[in-house]
């Protein structure tokens, strides 16, 4: 942990993507360069029409709205309806966020936790629920089912995140296991708050284009039943349009909670650029480029899997999203170091989490050009 410099700032833990800056360093003596394939950053264009969409929206010398502007939201409503089965989505009930990650890390203070309130997480997890926890003063604990929690804690629950499809793991959760943990948590009165941003990217049984079923939204009627109380909805763009640098993400649900959010934000001046909102827009009005970027990924993980089996890892879970969650069945930096070796730089399991120790999560989001060398230099090593 990093104390507060003299008595000021929170105690947050040093951000973990230091430790692997001498693997980076290792992998970048290979005489062709590194192949970082450790960090799920978009590597592909931003699709032309999001970016003239942004160019015509450039003049906007007004403060833009927090709640976002009604074409945007109801582009964000029939998205929902057509991408994701949650029909009659309210626009009142949305509104952009300045990317996904600021909403998690803000959300439990926003929703008024306090010291001795309990956020739950899933066990192999993104890092910035636990700090969002942190923030609000509240205290973060790893599970994925609720029944594992002892009465003294269940009490206490007030926030439960769900990531489906997971990060970094890639794991689904299905119709039936949703609708269980969303009757649980409104027992206890707790808030279902579910990141879907990889929900586009589904593999094998989740990949709709091969025959699959779509990955279902905590906001489907069937796994909401007739209300949307206590539900919230996050999702980003970042992945499916590659607009990382945009910060363009929303947020949706109950309409109770998306008022207070929606209040709680205009006073703390959390706004999204009139132009990116416009980006948003176009971005949501459009399927074929989301089916374009889907298929460069499909056409990369399908190459990069044989060749981690053969280097003697195996994939575990990974049925949607951008990374392949891998075990080589030793301890996570042993299996850092020895792709490290060939120049191939990958995510160490330990990130996320005590559960994640012996695996490592493999990005897709490398260009041909890199996964194609990744492939060659684990085919000689093997």
């Amino acid at each position: 942990m990093t104390a507060a410099v003299n008595g000021f700032g929170l105690s947050l833990p040093d951000y973990p993507w230091e430790a692997l800056a001498p693997y980076v360093a290792k992998a970048s003596e290979h005489r062709g360069g590194a192949v970082n394939l450790s960090i799920g950053t978009p590597v592909d264009p931003t699709p032309a029409l999001i970016q003239e969409a942004l160019r015509a929206a450039a003049d906007a010398p007004g403060y833009p709205t927090v709640h976002g502007t009604i074409p945007l939201r109801e582009a964000i409503a029939q998205w929902f309806e057509r991408r994701r089965g949650v029909p009659g989505l309210d626009p009142k009930n949305v509104m952009p966020t300045v990317g996904s990650k600021e909403l998690v890390a803000w959300l439990p203070l926003l929703l008024g936790l306090k010291p001795g309130d309990v956020v739950v997480r899933p066990k192999v997890a993104y890092p910035t629920y636990d700090i969002g926890a942190t923030f609000a003063g509240a205290m973060s604990v790893a599970t994925d089912h609720l029944d594992e929690l002892d009465e003294a804690t269940r009490s206490r629950v007030r926030l439960v995140w769900v990531n489906s499809p997971g990060n970094p793991t890639g794991s689904v959760r299905d119709v039936e296991s949703l609708r269980a943990l969303v009757e649980q948590a409104r027992e206890l009165g707790a808030v279902v708050a579910s990141d879907e941003c990889y929900a586009e990217l589904g593999w094998g049984a989740w990949d709709v284009q091969r025959g699959g079923e779509p990955v279902p939204s905590i906001l489907d009627p069937r796994v909401a039943g007739g209300s949307r109380e206590g539900l919230l909805a996050v999702y980003s763009l970042s992945k499916q349009s590659n607009l990382a640098g945009y910060r363009a993400a929303f947020v949706a649900g109950d309409p109770r909670i998306m008022a207070n959010l929606v209040n709680s934000r205009k006073h703390a001046g959390m706004i999204v650029p009139y132009p990116v909102q416009e980006a948003m827009r176009a971005a949501l009005a459009d399927d074929a480029h989301v089916q374009a970027q889907k298929d460069l990924y499909r056409g990369r993980r399908e190459r990069l899997v044989p060749a981690l089996n053969r280097f003697g890892l195996e994939i575990k879970e990974s049925d949607a999203g951008l990374y392949l969650w891998s075990t080589a069945g030793e301890g996570t930096w042993e299996t850092v170091g020895r792709l490290a070796d060939h120049g191939i730089v990958v995510g160490p399991g330990v990130f996320y989490g005590e559960a994640g120790n012996g695996f490592v999560r493999v990005a897709l989001t490398g260009t041909d050009e890199r996964i194609d060398a990744a492939v060659s230099r684990l085919a000689a090593a093997s």
